[in-house]
């Protein structure tokens, strides 16, 4: 890659390098070249620098005390998992979820908060935003100081590189600047990033996509959300903005428009279910989804029949992120997944029909129900990936 900027490319060249180690070390600084396609003296430079920083470590292959060894044992690199904690978190309506990780984004430990939030004013809300953070460190053995950089991840509409939430289920104003609000009660750099980004880096480093350089993740949880990754980086919007694809308009008349949301957002499924009784309370405390598969079960009919709605408009709009996008995988993830086999049946029936023949065989449909940590675990990965972009003291050339 050629720019006039020495700066940026040695920069460029060292995320490459260092998100290589990380996906495939213990590697060779020969093996580097070949997957990075930069030449030897730049990868000897740059992980010289990275080795000085501290950042990877290098082991030998192979026993110079072995005689019937022969040639020199390689060199292998590796991630220094010591060189830096972050914390990532998944902060829903009602329930927040933290993880401490290392330099490799292994879990050194979980915390979960029950309770909930999208009714509490924003002080309160980073109150208890800032109560998880600390007792998740606490629990660690660390202090906040020895903590690098947090992630939260938020649903709605987030502005990666402002910290500026747009709209959120969880707040009841728009535009609330989140990370000017965070970032002081820390001292540390905090980053507000949009779940559904977190959980689509989580899936790139840790889970269904790990070996994927492209995919899109779909969430189907209070907002309807969209990740998209191409060449093993997040795609985002102007300001590094999320997707709503709750917005998107699936239909329109003179007079009204039909938007995704309508028809497959959380509410417009429980909408359809009993006014009264233990469903409505459920629906009341934030457990609508899990009461609503109860109901699915005792086949009731006004329920299976949003559930079947809300799956035929998921189905049609992710036949039309296919066309759009051509990924090999598309992740659903989310607690719609639980509305479970009328669900899941029509959104499959919907998708096959709509798709159009000549990209029948190009995407595969992966449902997933991985845990709110796992989640907070991509919010973590979010961290980690600005620290790999971060200068350090990283020199060499740039070429």
């Amino acid at each position: 890659m050629k720019t006039a900027d020495p700066e940026l490319m040695r920069a460029i060249n060292r995320l490459s390098v260092l998100d290589t180690i990380r996906r495939n070390g213990p590697i060779s600084r020969i093996e580097i070249s070949k997957r990075t396609e930069l030449s030897t003296s730049t990868v000897s430079a740059i992980t010289g620098s990275l080795i000085d920083d501290g950042l990877i470590l290098s082991r030998h292959e192979g026993d110079l005390r072995n005689a019937a060894a022969r040639g020199r044992p390689r060199v292998m690199l590796e991630l220094n998992p010591d060189a830096s904690r972050v914390v990532g978190a998944k902060i829903a309506a009602t329930r927040m979820t933290f993880v401490v990780t290392d330099f490799c984004g292994e879990v050194l430990s979980e915390f979960s908060l029950p309770v909930r939030i999208d009714r509490m004013p924003i002080d309160v809300i980073a109150d208890l935003v800032e109560d998880g953070v600390r007792a998740c460190v606490m629990d660690t053995g660390l202090t906040l100081s020895e903590i690098d950089m947090i992630c939260l991840g938020i649903p709605g509409v987030v502005e990666h590189r402002t910290g500026v939430v747009r709209s959120s289920p969880i707040f009841s104003d728009e535009n609330v600047d989140f990370a000017a609000v965070m970032s002081p009660r820390f001292g540390i750099r905090t980053i507000i990033e949009s779940d559904v980004h977190a959980v689509t880096l989580a899936h790139h480093w840790f889970g269904k996509a790990r070996h994927l350089e492209d995919m899109v993740l779909v969430s189907l949880e209070r907002t309807l959300g969209l990740g998209v990754l191409h060449n093993s980086r997040l795609f985002r919007g102007a300001g590094g903005l999320s997707h709503n694809l709750g917005d998107l308009v699936l239909g329109s008349s003179a007079d009204s428009m039909s938007r995704l949301a309508s028809l497959a957002g959380e509410s417009a499924i429980l909408g359809d279910g009993p006014r009264e009784g233990l469903y409505a309370d459920a629906v009341r405390l934030g457990r609508g989804i899990s009461h609503a598969q109860t109901l699915i079960k005792a086949k009731d009919a006004q329920i299976m029949s949003a559930a079947e709605r809300a799956g035929d408009a998921i189905g049609v709009t992710v036949a039309n992120i296919v066309t759009l996008f051509a990924p090999p995988r598309v992740i659903l993830v989310g607690s719609s997944l639980a509305l479970g086999k009328p669900f899941i049946d029509r959104l499959t029936k919907a998708f096959n029909s709509a798709i159009p023949p000549s990209l029948a065989d190009v995407s595969e449909l992966v449902f997933d129900d991985a845990e709110d940590f796992f989640w907070a675990r991509g919010a973590a990965a979010v961290a980690l990936y600005e620290l790999y972009e971060s200068p350090w003291s990283t020199t060499g050339p740039a070429l």
